[in-house]
């Protein structure tokens, strides 16, 4: 019985090796996107830039200022995971109604991104992501989760939100769609409140009239709690399902997904999900073993016949 077993560890070896490799080839290609945008970012005519650091800006311990382009000094992401957000902030959603923001929050776990409706590049690249991602998942917003977009910049107003939340009810067509995607506005206080709490830094640059900001959504708890972050521009399918499933604690996906989520892992340093290893093969031993069990069962029964 310890051949076959062995046999099936080696194929069971190769195989991850093989996952190993596309885990590789999928960070290199990531690493290869961030660098083209922050080479855009730092161009005079992408201009979405600032000067000197704010007293809260985090540099990563042994990296000198002077390594950090000054445009990108002031934005980024510090996670707050576990973190609860504001949920008596006021904003007004696209209809001009008065709301709160945990007026969104309650029953369903809900993907959070900031953005402002004016912005020539960078806020239409990462909502045309999570756009596409959402397509591609067998959830729906407005029954599974709620999508909910948050202008930082407080000139904008409940037209301009209601322009956007049309361009892109075209791109995802659900049904319920209106009622799951939600883009609100506000003032400068509530706008600051929520993005402090969630770890969003950004700037504004006033020679070219433009907000200097990162890219990503957050993926938050029904109680209105930060869970999961993912960043740039594009958003794995899979990585944004098992944030969504992770995030509404056992109220959203199947089975599946719990076995898949225990076999994986989130990476707050990538903001991805990666195979755990041990957990992995302790899965295919279970699989294996019961396997085995049932083939004996049935040739023992066979016999019997």
């Amino acid at each position: 019985m310890i051949w076959p077993l062995q046999k099936v560890a080696r194929h069971f070896s190769a195989a991850i090796g093989i996952a190993g490799l596309t885990s590789c080839a999928t960070t290199v290609k990531a690493c290869a996107t961030a660098a083209v945008l922050s080479l855009v970012l730092a161009s005079p005519a992408a201009a979405q830039m600032t000067g000197a650091p704010t007293p809260g800006y985090k540099r990563d311990a042994g990296r000198p200022a002077s390594s950090v382009p000054p445009p990108l000094r002031d934005i980024g992401f510090d996670q707050h995971i576990g973190d609860a957000l504001p949920l008596d902030a006021p904003f007004r959603d696209e209809s001009g109604r008065a709301v709160l923001f945990g007026d969104y929050f309650g029953a369903r776990p809900v993907v959070l991104a900031f953005a402002y409706y004016d912005c020539p590049m960078l806020c239409t690249l990462s909502i045309n992501g999570l756009a596409s991602a959402l397509n591609i998942l067998s959830l729906d917003a407005g029954r599974d989760f709620e999508v909910v977009i948050v202008s930082f910049d407080p000139r904008d107003t409940p037209a301009a939100a209601s322009a956007k939340k049309s361009a892109y009810l075209t791109r995802y067509k659900r049904p319920g769609a209106a009622g799951g995607w939600h883009f609100l506005s506000g003032d400068r206080v509530a706008i600051d409140r929520v993005t402090k709490a969630a770890g969003f830094r950004y700037a504004w640059d006033a020679e070219t009239k433009q907000f200097a900001h990162p890219t990503g959504v957050m993926v938050l708890t029904p109680e209105g709690r930060l869970a999961r972050y993912l960043f740039g521009v594009e958003y794995g399918p899979r990585d944004l399902r098992f944030a969504i499933v992770e995030a509404s604690g056992g109220r959203v996906g199947s089975p599946a997904d719990a076995l898949l989520l225990y076999c994986y892992h989130y990476d707050p340093t990538t903001g991805r999900y990666g195979v755990a290893i041990m957990r992995a093969i302790r899965v295919a031993g279970a699989g294996t073993v019961l396997a085995l069990g049932a083939f004996i069962f049935a040739m023992v029964r066979r016999e019997r016949h």
